[in-house]
């Protein structure tokens, strides 16, 4: 027997499949339209079988099998069924839905796996970054048909779903506790929608993480508004009792509104970039390739008195040259050295010197909200902004030379006189 045992086992050949491959949802992401669309055609028809499986054994449940019907153990009985939908993958998919009665009587039995299928959060959330991206409400209905027997949305309905799920965005980022948020830096900038400005507020904690804190609508940027904007975020939360780096592109309403709101608490660092460009576009347009070189080279040096000493003989230079330029250098230039002074330029001014980590930001909104033929009212822009920079944010990468944050932290509360204390707040 054990011969014959073992002859068996060696003339046998077993075939090993390989393992099954799951694939990730990046993976997924970075498969093309067609591909994408395979792979839905493959797994909707296949998630309808299911989904009817389910609620067929509810039904099982409630009435018994088929031809069960006058079981008296049973607390319904079947009464056929009706053409219905549910979603799947963020599409309406058509189903024949069962009907159960009680035995008793004629009322209607409710099955308790329909309504999981026809929630709408899930679709709502496919819909709003399918907008987003640039599918238009008009459109949808035709991009829905790449699914078979998918039930395209009309452009009133999407519409009016898109309203309603921007508008939770908007909600979720306006009511967002920032208490608990270890901020070191806030960067203020404005974006243009039609006629209307919306200034960002986003915060970098102490690790580099970028946060989105909030944005205020308003006309221009004036100070009124903007420090009831500030201090709506010191109201929600945001610390500047430990010292605090605000960079902004140099607007004097925001100047007012930063001095106005956290007063001593903040150190103001002006964009560099912006006074480059707002000295330079007093000189001829054959001068400004010039200047705006100088300008890069003396707001490059390492240490504070080396960057002043540069800037001021520049600005002696264009006393001699064009006496508007060399005010418009003069006006603010202290704040644009902060970083300087503090001694941390080297080490974080990549980052800090501009707006840019904002502007950035708003750039990424403009390719969401370009595709807006039309801004109707301030809702619309809200919804829309809230919507964009909720997508944005979880994608958002550390600053550079995080690392050394903490540095900037003592260097602000070294200048401020404010005594540090140890903080357990998310960085």
């Amino acid at each position: 027997m054990n011969s014959i045992a073992k002859t068996t086992t060696r003339s046998k050949k077993t075939r090993r499949l390989d393992p099954v491959q799951v694939m990730r949802a990046d993976q997924y992401e970075a498969l093309d339209v067609e591909t994408k669309v395979e792979c839905i055609r493959a797994l909707i028809p296949l998630g309808l079988m299911h989904v009817q499986a389910l609620l067929e054994a509810e039904v099982c449940t409630l009435a018994g099998a088929r031809y069960a019907r006058k079981a008296p153990h049973f607390p319904g009985r079947r009464h056929g069924s009706n053409p219905g939908s549910v979603r799947l993958a963020g599409q309406q998919g058509p189903l024949l839905i069962p009907r159960v009665r009680q035995a008793d009587g004629e009322e209607e039995i409710p099955l308790a796996t329909l309504p999981v299928f026809r929630e709408q959060g899930f679709l709502d959330d496919v819909l709003l970054k399918r907008v987003l991206y640039g599918i238009s409400c008009r459109n949808y209905e035709v991009a829905a048909a790449a699914v078979p027997g998918a039930m395209g949305l009309s452009s009133s309905t999407v519409s009016r779903a898109f309203t309603q799920a921007s508008a939770k965005q908007l909600q979720a980022l306006q009511d967002r506790d920032l208490s608990t948020l270890d901020l070191v830096a806030i960067f203020l900038d404005g974006k243009t929608f039609a006629d209307m400005t919306m200034v960002v507020a986003m915060g970098i904690g102490r690790t580099g993480k970028k946060h989105i804190l909030g944005f205020v609508e308003t006309g221009t940027e004036n100070e009124p508004v903007l420090t009831a904007f500030l201090q709506s975020l010191s109201d929600r939360g945001v610390e500047v009792s430990q010292g605090l780096l605000v960079i902004i592109d140099g607007g004097k309403g925001l100047r007012a509104a930063v001095r106005q709101a956290w007063g001593a608490s903040a150190l103001v660092q002006r964009c560099q970039w912006h006074k480059r460009e707002n000295v330079v576009r007093y000189l001829p347009k054959g001068e400004q390739a010039h200047w705006r070189t100088r300008l890069q080279r003396a707001y490059r040096q390492p240490t504070y008195e080396q960057a002043r000493k540069a800037l001021a003989r520049l600005q002696q230079d264009l006393e001699r040259r064009n006496h508007s330029a060399a005010r418009s250098l003069a006006e603010g230039m202290e704040e644009t050295l902060t970083l300087h002074r503090l001694g941390v330029f080297p080490l974080l001014g990549e980052s800090f010197k501009t707006t840019n980590c904002l502007e950035s930001i708003n750039a990424m909104v403009e390719e969401r909200c370009a595709k807006v033929d039309r801004w109707v009212n301030s809702s619309q822009r809200q919804c829309w902004l809230a919507a964009a920079l909720r997508d944005i944010e979880p994608r958002l990468r550390r600053v550079k030379g995080y690392r050394h944050l903490p540095k900037l932290r003592v260097a602000l509360q070294r200048d401020l006189n404010i005594k540090g204390t140890t903080a357990s707040k998310v960085a």
